[in-house]
């Protein structure tokens, strides 16, 4: 596994927790019990291998920072979006830009840069160009406009 499936993992979800009722850390749980995930590997090659060790912290880590977090990141993401309200923008974008910000505020091991152009080609294989250009906008935007790079 790469740092790179577990944060598409991690961007999966996000999206997914977003529309269920259940809490997101419960969410998370059921998320990875075999049962659950073996199904996944069914429908997408992105669940093949169950994530352990450094990688499953990772994902847990970046997704309870998006939950703890979710009004302030919403926030950041409504400023930076300009005159689009987060109720307008995909599922997929805003899950891609709520664990994007997460990484680029909460963790220390992951560089600006690689926040950024990580999430921009994980959203390539979900959205079309015109919503990957607004989430590396909206990114852009709020890298310069918090003054982080």
């Amino acid at each position: 596994m790469t740092r790179d499936t577990a944060r598409e993992i991690a961007i999966q979800i996000v999206f997914g927790a977003s529309h269920s009722e259940e809490d997101p850390s419960v969410f998370l749980e059921r998320f990875f019990s075999e049962e659950h995930f073996c199904t996944l590997s069914e429908e997408n090659e992105l669940f093949t291998e169950l994530p352990e060790g450094s990688f499953l912290e990772y994902i847990r880590s970046v997704v309870g920072s998006v939950f703890e977090h979710l009004d302030e990141i919403d926030a950041s993401i409504q400023k930076y979006s300009r005159s689009w309200s987060v109720k307008r923008i995909s599922g997929t974008a805003l899950a891609v830009l709520r664990v994007a910000i997460a990484e680029i505020l909460y963790r220390e091991d992951v560089s600006l840069a690689t926040a950024i152009n990580s999430a921009v080609e994980i959203d390539k294989k979900y959205d079309d160009a015109e919503t990957v250009a607004f989430v590396n906008g909206v990114l852009g935007g709020f890298v310069r406009g918090e003054n982080l790079a």
